[in-house]
C-alpha cells in the first residue's frame, strides 16, 4: 500500500514536479467535455469557451453552465440575509463553537503581521509607501464531495483585516443539500457569517471564475481572485490573470514528512492518511533513514486504512503519488524535501528545533508530533492555503499582505529635484529616451 523508495528512484516518480496542465485527465473527464461542446476539446480549450461565454452573455452564460454542469437550474442571486441566517441556525453548537474558536485563532495570527505604511526624510523631501487594502475580492471555495469551511476562515480573515471593502465566495451548489433551504452545505454558509463574508454565489466551475473576472448583470467584477479548485478552477485562473489578480495555481494538496526513529509509527501513519485522503491527486510522502519506522508505517497505514471513509480515495493517492523513501540520514531527507519543496512539511523528529535552519522551501513547517499537519488545516492560526505544485520556492502562504497593495509615494523637494534632475537626463539620453531628459534638464534651466 505504501511503497518504499530509495533516493534516485523518488526523484523520477513521487517527487518529481508536473506543471497544473499536464496532470492526467480521465479518459471519462474527456468524453464529458466531448459530449458538451459536441468536439472534441483539451481541458484549457473548453475553459477558453466557458470563459468567453460568460464574458459575451453574462448570467445567461452562468445559469445555463450551472445546469449542464452542477445539473440544478439556478438563476444567479447573491445568497439572502436568511438564508445565511438559516443556515447559522441549522448546524449544531459544536460545530459553530468550533467554527468560532477556529475564527479567532485565525484571526489573533493575522493580526499580528505587520501592515504599516512608512516615510523617510533621508533621501530629499519626503518618500515612502503607502498600505491601500484591495478594494473588491472573490474567493473560491469547493463545495463538492468534500466541502470546505476551513478555507472560507482562512481566506476571508486575512482579508478582512487587512480592510478589504467587499469580500465575495464563490461556491459550486450540491446537489446532496437540494432538500434544504438552498443546495450548499449549512456549514460553508456558517462560515461565511462568522468570517465577515459580504457576498456569496452559487456558482462554482470556471464560470465562476469567469464572473469574478469580467463580472455579469448580478454579480460584479472583483479586482483579485482567491482559493484552490480543481483543475478547471486554476486553468480558469490561470486565463484570466491580468485581467484580475490571482493569488497563485493551487494544485493537488501535499505533504512531506520527515521522520528519524523516535517518531510513534501510528501517528505519522495517520497524518498520512489524512493528507492522502483529500484527492486522488494528493501527495502524502515519508522521508526517513529508518527502515524499521517505514515497516512499522506500512503496517499502521493498512490497520488504519480499514476504518476510513474515504479509502477509495486514499488507496489510489498513496499508490500513485505516495510513498516512504529511505535515505541516508536526516540530512539527506531535508535535501530532498527542500528540492521538492512541499506545501507542507512535518518534522516528526526528535528536536525539531535543530532542523529549522536548513528547511528552505516549504509553504509550512510543522515542529514535532504535537504540531501536526490537521490542525493547521483548522485552527493552528496561520491561513492553510499554501504554494503547492513546488512553488513555495518562490511563493508564501495566503496572508494579510496577499489583500493589500503597495503605492510608493514621492514628494521630493526643490534642491534635491535640482541636485538628481542631470543625473535622471544623463540617463535617459542613454537610452535614447530624448523628450525624458528634456523633462529633467527644464527643471534645472538646462537647455531643452
Amino acid at each position: 500500500m505504501l511503497k518504499q523508495y530509495d533516493p534516485q528512484t523518488a526523484r523520477q516518480t513521487i517527487l518529481k514536479r508536473t506543471p497544473p496542465d499536464e496532470f492526467p485527465i480521465s479518459q471519462r473527464a474527456l468524453d464529458n467535455i466531448a459530449k458538451l461542446f459536441g468536439e472534441p476539446l483539451t481541458a484549457e480549450q473548453a475553459v477558453t469557451r466557458i470563459l468567453k461565454d460568460v464574458r459575451m452573455n453574462g448570467d445567461s452564460a452562468l445559469q445555463n453552465w450551472t445546469q449542464r454542469l452542477d445539473g440544478l437550474d439556478l438563476k444567479p442571486a447573491p445568497v439572502s440575509k436568511a438564508s445565511i441566517q438559516s443556515a447559522v441556525e441549522s448546524i449544531t453548537p459544536a460545530q459553530r463553537d468550533a467554527l468560532e474558536k477556529a475564527a479567532a485563532r485565525i484571526e489573533t495570527f493575522h493580526r499580528k503581521q505587520p501592515l504599516t505604511s512608512w516615510f523617510t526624510n533621508e533621501l530629499g523631501g519626503t518618500l515612502g509607501q503607502i498600505i491601500r487594502p484591495i478594494q473588491r475580492v472573490g474567493l473560491y471555495v469547493p463545495g463538492g464531495t468534500a466541502p470546505l469551511p476551513s478555507t472560507v476562515l482562512m481566506s476571508a480573515i486575512p482579508a478582512r483585516v487587512a480592510g478589504v471593502k467587499d469580500i465575495v465566495v464563490v461556491t459550486p451548489p450540491n446537489r446532496s443539500f437540494e432538500n434544504i433551504d438552498l443546495p450548499v452545505n449549512p456549514m460553508i454558509l456558517a462560515a461565511c457569517a462568522i468570517a465577515g463574508v459580504d457576498e456569496i454565489y452559487l456558482l462554482g466551475g470556471a464560470q465562476s471564475i469567469a464572473a469574478l473576472a469580467y463580472g455579469t448583470e448580478t454579480v460584479p467584477a472583483v479586482d483579485k481572485i482567491f482559493g484552490p479548485g480543481n483543475l478547471f478552477v486554476t486553468l480558469a485562473k490561470r486565463q484570466v490573470y491580468g485581467v484580475v489578480g490571482i493569488d497563485g495555481l493551487a494544485g493537488p494538496t501535499e505533504t512531506v514528512v520527515i521522520a528519524d526513529e523516535s517518531a510513534n509509527p501510528t501517528w505519522v501513519a495517520s497524518d498520512l492518511l489524512a493528507q492522502a485522503e483529500h484527492d486522488f491527486l494528493a501527495s502524502a510522502i515519508l522521508l526517513t533513514p529508518s527502515q524499521a519506522l517505514i515497516e512499522k508505517v506500512q503496517v499502521e497505514v493498512g490497520i488504519q486504512l480499514e476504518q476510513r471513509g474515504r479509502a477509495e480515495v486514499i488507496v489510489a493517492s498513496l499508490e500513485n503519488r505516495g510513498g516512504a523513501v529511505l535515505t541516508r540520514d536526516l540530512e539527506e531527507a531535508l535535501q530532498l524535501a527542500n528540492e521538492y519543496a512541499p506545501e507542507h512539511l512535518a518534522l516528526s523528529v526528535n528536536d525539531p528545533w535543530r532542523w529549522v535552519d536548513k528547511v528552505q522551501n516549504a509553504g509550512g513547517v510543522f515542529l514535532g508530533e504535537h504540531s501536526f499537519e490537521v490542525l493547521g488545516d483548522y485552527l493552528a492560526g496561520p491561513s492553510h492555503v499554501m504554494p503547492t505544485g513546488g512553488s513555495a520556492r518562490f511563493a508564501s502562504p495566503l496572508n494579510v499582505l496577499d489583500f493589500v497593495k503597495i503605492v510608493s509615494l514621492v514628494a521630493l523637494d526643490e534642491t534635491t529635484a535640482q541636485t538628481i534632475s542631470p543625473i535622471a537626463a544623463t540617463i535617459a539620453q542613454a537610452e535614447g529616451l530624448d523628450a525624458h531628459a528634456s523633462a529633467a534638464d527644464r527643471r534645472t534651466g538646462r537647455s531643452a
